[in-house]
């Protein structure tokens, strides 16, 4: 085996590397790692919100197409549409209902090749997307042609053509089945234009991208996609200038148009990157027709991981710059008396028997040694001085005393080497620690600001709540990484709690929080608190479901009634149930209530209420159900899991009211 280079085998530079190898080589390894990993994950959480928002952004097309149709057959079935008819009036009754429907065609067809008119002709009615050439748009309207018609602009990355206007119109196609006073069956057919219809995707974006759902300095988008033109959108090539007519990238068009495939990616849009969602539009002959996108500008999030990326640097520096001397200054304290001894040692064997370590006010094993060592050679001093006396006489004698110096030189050797490894040891020791405990402070720094942050942020803290967890998450798994350090020194053990709730507190605080609803209403409420059981949901979470079935009874009972909310243990669940003496549902409204954006409030909801508490009930593995009787008022159970080691409240502290 080849030797090391002599500077390699030094003491002084072998401490050195042991010192300075966990700060310098193993602790930026791990934060690179650590780094990695975050951005991964925050890459993927990215990806996650926007599939979330082309999902709403889908569902409202959906609806709206479906809504179309709801409303043309709605018209067909209509005693005022066959009275239009039977008095030769139906085309200014349909031309009225047009203009109040947003519509930009309503006529009744006979004979078509499309699958929607031919859908109705058979008795059916249907609404789809269909793309209008421009002769079948003027022959409908010259509006709706002039409407559809869209200039190319010159994209970057689009796919090469020679046309420079887009003529075809998208059209939300519906068509409802009609039997004219003569018997004969028609349809009723009807379409709103979707090129240029800038209400339809401002209600989209608002709907997907809410204020402040969204970092400062970004922004989120939505467009609809005629083949690959922008032909309805937000995204902005200047500031009030609309980019009608840009085209998307040939990358995205050959996935989601080629072949219809979802694109979940960062893409460059008009002038900038944008996480980005794009989905095939099929027309109702089942082609892809177009796409619908939404976004939201990718630059906060790059800056904010760079930004972070570039403080941990700075703090490793910082911990390095004031580490380092420590860690050098400890090591010098090791190995100057070994090297002085080294010295000795080489003088010693030069033939100079006065050399002496002669260490003054040291105290320590390796002193402890030096002075031993400096007893060995006053006695190999005087062994010699001996030896030259007693001369060629005392040969005999000289030849043992060799062997008992031999033997002492070997043991010293030993007792050396044991002292150097158990120094070693030390100092990985007390380095390991040090290192623990200066990660400790920055550690404790940063979960002290992130805790100052959340109690100054109030309830703003809530948009950046996943963000927040995250930094609780990689905070823990530094300190999980320390405790095995300081295991080495001191060991320490970590434990975590599971979250319950009691909920009749919950319950209480529900009331107190919709009092001024329910006292406004005119409304009865009483609550009866039976359960004396914990429940395994956030506090929160519960809080909003049950606040929500509350202003949902409320809504129910404009001219007042009875509300009642109960909680009950029923074996391993505890349930709380709200009842309302309101109007009731009926059985195919009942069916649909938790689908989202389903509401009976037009205006005055969303739709998503009931959906999100269905969701927060189902993951924390409970189930929400409902019951109501049309006319005498509606029942909502939520269930939940018990808290198996909750301590049960004194029953003396329940109270009915």
């Amino acid at each position: 085996m080849p030797r090391l280079p002599k500077a390699l085998r030094s003491v002084r530079v072998r401490l050195l590397v042991i010192a300075l190898l966990p700060m310098l080589v193993l602790l930026p390894i791990l934060l690179g790692g650590t780094v990695l990993r975050w951005s991964e994950k925050v890459d993927s959480l990215l990806l996650n919100k926007v599939t979330g928002d082309l999902t709403i952004a889908d569902q409202y097309l959906g609806r709206l197409i479906e809504t179309s149709g709801e409303r043309v057959d709605a018209i067909a079935r209509s005693l005022e549409l066959r009275n239009a008819l039977q008095d030769g009036n139906a085309d200014a009754f349909l031309a009225k209902k047009r203009a109040s429907l947003g519509l930009n065609f309503l006529r009744i067809e006979r004979k078509s090749d499309w699958p929607v008119v031919q859908s109705a002709l058979s008795g059916k009615w249907q609404s789809g997307i269909d793309v209008f050439d421009a002769r079948t748009l003027r022959a409908l309207s010259p509006d709706m042609s002039t409407q559809a018609e869209i200039p190319l602009v010159p994209t970057r990355g689009a796919v090469p053509t020679d046309r420079t206007i887009e003529t075809r119109g998208m059209v939300i196609h519906s068509a409802a089945p009609l039997t004219l006073p003569d018997g004969t069956r028609a349809a009723l057919a009807g379409g709103m234009l979707l090129n240029r219809n800038l209400d339809f995707i401002d209600t989209i974006n608002a709907l997907v991208y809410r204020a402040e759902s969204l970092p400062e300095g970004s922004r989120g988008t939505a467009t609809l996609f005629l083949d690959d033109v922008r032909i309805s959108t937000n995204v902005r090539l200047f500031e009030n200038v609309r980019a009608l007519g840009t085209r998307v990238s040939a990358e995205v068009r050959a996935q989601v148009l080629g072949e219809g495939q979802t694109w979940l990616d960062r893409a460059f849009v008009v002038n900038d990157w944008y996480i980005s969602a794009y989905e095939p539009i099929l027309d109702s002959f089942g082609t892809p027709v177009g796409m619908l996108y939404v976004g939201f500008l990718e630059t906060p999030f790059s800056a904010a991981k760079r930004n972070s990326i570039i403080t941990l640097g700075f703090a490793f520096a910082f911990i390095a710059l004031a580490s380092v001397p420590v860690f050098l200054r400890w090591a010098g304290h090791i190995f100057r008396p070994l090297e002085g001894m080294t010295r000795t040692i080489d003088r010693v064997e030069s033939g100079d028997l006065s050399a002496r370590n002669a260490l003054v006010g040291a105290d320590g094993e390796i002193a402890q040694v030096a002075r031993h060592f400096d007893a060995l050679l006053d006695r190999l001093e005087q062994r010699d001085h001996e030896l030259r006396q007693w001369g060629e006489t005392l040969e005999q004698k000289v030849a043992g005393r060799t062997h008992e110096l031999q033997e002492a030189n070997r043991q010293l050797e030993q007792t050396t080497e044991r002292l150097i490894l158990s120094e070693k040891l030390a100092a990985v020791g007390e380095i390991t620690a040090s290192v623990a405990h200066e990660i400790n402070n920055p550690v404790a720094v940063i979960q002290g600001n992130l805790d100052l942050a959340r109690r100054n942020l109030g309830e703003a803290a809530a948009q950046a709540d996943e963000e927040f967890r995250l930094i609780d998450d990689q905070v823990y798994r530094i300190g999980v990484i320390v405790s095995k350090l300081l295991q080495f020194a001191r060991p320490e053990d970590y434990s975590g709690t599971d979250q319950s709730v009691d909920p009749t507190e919950v319950v209480r605080d529900c009331l107190v929080l919709t009092q001024h609803q329910i006292e406004a209403s005119g409304i009865r409420g009483t609550v009866e608190t039976n359960s004396r059981s914990f429940a395994r949901i956030s506090r929160t979470e519960l809080q909003q479901v049950v606040v929500n079935l509350i202003l949902n009874a409320v809504h129910a009972m404009p001219d007042g009634g009875a509300l009642r909310v109960i909680t009950a243990d029923d074996g391993p669940d505890v349930v709380v149930t709200v009842e309302d003496t309101g109007s009731g549902i009926d059985p195919d409204t009942l069916a649909r209530i938790f689908d989202p954006f389903f509401t009976t409030k037009q205006a005055q909801g969303t739709g998503l209420g009931l959906s999100i508490s269905r969701q927060i009930v189902s993951r924390a593995g409970g189930q929400i159900t409902a019951s109501s009787t049309p006319g005498e008022g509606s029942r909502f159970e939520v269930r939940l899991r018990t808290e198996e080691n909750a301590a049960p409240r004194d029953p003396d502290s329940m109270s009915r009211n």
